[in-house]
């Protein structure tokens, strides 16, 4: 059983959280203080510098949360290399972004310095180098791109696909938007723009 002190931390830090979301929504990060997070969130002043040492700080404190709830953000990203490619790491991701959506959007969105955003991308990045890796390993495998190359490639890929998905009515849902990010992974840009790899060389040369 969880000490009742315990218990009185993550309910006030929560409830930090939620005031700080609702309110970055409402107003845009710049424009709130510390005074309006503790009046929403029904806390002292005192009890706030207990937990946090500023906004800036309760702001990186909600990815670190995520990262800490990993087991239910990436459950599978430690077994990847075991099944394969499996799309389920990258499900979990969407799946949760749909269940906590207003804090994905005010992090997503780069609120404050943009410090919480590169936390969160680099939590991704971190969890999906350690995957290929671990795969390219079990398969004795060379890669053909640097793996660190291949891992933000795929993060900024994933961080731009989930940033317009929590900002829009997309009509995918969550198993049908990793579908399709399973499928440009597995089978690349040329498969799927509907190209024939011999139509490949210059075809999707986008540079100006």
């Amino acid at each position: 059983m969880k000490p009742a002190g315990d218990r009185r931390v993550r309910r006030t830090r929560a409830a930090l959280r939620q005031a700080l979301v609702e309110l970055v929504l409402e107003k845009g990060f710049h424009a709130i203080t510390v005074e309006e997070i503790t009046e929403r969130a029904d806390v002292g002043r005192a009890t706030f510098y207990a937990h946090y040492r500023d906004k800036e700080d309760l702001l990186v404190g909600i990815v670190r949360d995520l990262a800490e709830d990993r087991e239910r953000l990436l459950p599978a990203v430690r077994q990847a290399h075991a099944e394969g490619f499996t799309g389920l790491p990258v499900k979990y991701i969407f799946e949760h972004a749909e269940q906590e959506k207003p804090v994905y959007q005010v992090v997503l969105r780069g609120e404050g310095d943009g410090r919480a955003l590169r936390e969160f991308t680099d939590l991704i990045r971190a969890h999906a180098e350690a995957a290929f890796r671990a795969r390219a390993e079990q398969l004795a495998v060379t890669p053909r791109i640097p793996l660190d190359v291949v891992a933000r490639a795929w993060t900024g890929e994933l961080i731009g696909l989930l940033t317009w998905w929590v900002e829009n009515d997309t009509g995918y849902s969550a198993a049908e938007i990793t579908a399709h990010l399973r499928d440009l992974s597995v089978y690349g840009r040329v498969w799927a723009t509907g190209l024939a790899p011999s139509d490949a060389p210059g075809a999707l040369d986008l540079t100006p």
